[in-house]
């Protein structure tokens, strides 16, 4: 398996993996319908755009040859109100062919050493409540839970509980 940073034609393979961890791994703690909803904003998502923004850093796992995880941090401020960290972990989602395999731990930790060259002191994310165990793992502690509405720039009125979750480097 090889993590690298993520080019542009990458993007329609990071969509199929994005899509495909939601709908198979997401009804783990969510309903069919937040899965759906969740989901249906991965085809309008400007993957392109965050691999080249400046502020992302956007890497891929490669497996046998096809992408099979990604992950983003975002070096700004998250904008909750309590945000007091210096960058945001916006993802780390695997195919579900390599689930629970350490890829996702592989693209964390490239995320991390990523914040540590760019002397980010505190990581902060929200996290799905399925994915609350694996940040935990990586030393992140809850500070709080939300309501959140799922694919909200597609205004899809479905909502569930996210937790938000921090780590100092």
């Amino acid at each position: 398996m090889e993590v690298r940073e993520a080019v542009p034609d990458d993007a329609d393979a990071i969509r199929t993996t994005h899509a495909a961890s939601i709908t198979e791994l997401g009804t783990e703690s969510y309903s069919q319908e937040q899965v759906d909803a969740w989901a249906a904003g991965c085809e309008s998502a400007d993957y392109t755009a965050a691999i080249e923004s400046p502020d992302h850093y956007l890497v891929v796992a490669v497996v046998d040859g096809s992408i099979r995880g990604f992950g983003s941090l975002v070096v700004a401020a998250p904008e909750a109100d309590e945000a007091t960290a210096d960058a945001e972990v916006t993802a780390v989602y695997v195919h579900p062919s390599v689930a629970r395999e350490g890829v996702g731990s592989r693209i964390y930790e490239s995320l991390e050493r990523r914040a540590g060259e760019r002397d980010i002191t505190a990581l902060e994310l929200t996290a799905s409540q399925n994915a609350v165990a694996f940040y935990r793992s990586h030393g992140y502690e809850r500070i709080g839970a939300t309501r959140h509405e799922f694919s909200g720039h597609e205004s899809t009125g479905v909502y569930g509980t996210v937790v938000e979750m921090r780590k100092e480097l």
